[in-house]
């Protein structure tokens, strides 16, 4: 899916990932045996999302301590919803889901 996003944005930000999302990329590449090819950072309807399957369309979100944060969910809400009308099912986990039960986050 097109993006304005600068596409060196994201390759930036390929670089610079969290430890939880190192962990969940590690994983989720696991799945493409399975028909579940993920990519990281992924520019889509002007945001960048952790990690996306174009094919199933479907969104993995590991999200930080920040998304408590005051306004944080509201945004994180409205991008989900955009994304959602765009046809991508979005899953988000918290980083200490991803730290403490990295089984269960890919089960889900």
């Amino acid at each position: 899916p097109a993006s304005e996003l600068p596409i060196e944005l994201a390759r930036e930000l390929r670089g610079r990932l969290t430890p939880q999302e190192a962990k969940l990329w590690v994983a989720l590449r696991k799945l493409r045996p399975a028909g579940f090819h993920f990519r990281r950072q992924v520019p889509i309807a002007g945001f960048i999302v952790d990690f996306a399957c174009l094919k199933h369309a479907l969104v993995v979100e590991s999200d930080g301590g920040q998304h408590n944060a005051d306004g944080h969910a509201d945004r994180d809400r409205r991008r989900d919803d955009e994304l959602a009308r765009r046809g991508f099912r979005v899953l988000r986990f918290w980083n200490a889901e991803i730290d403490r039960d990295l089984r269960s986050v890919m089960d889900t």
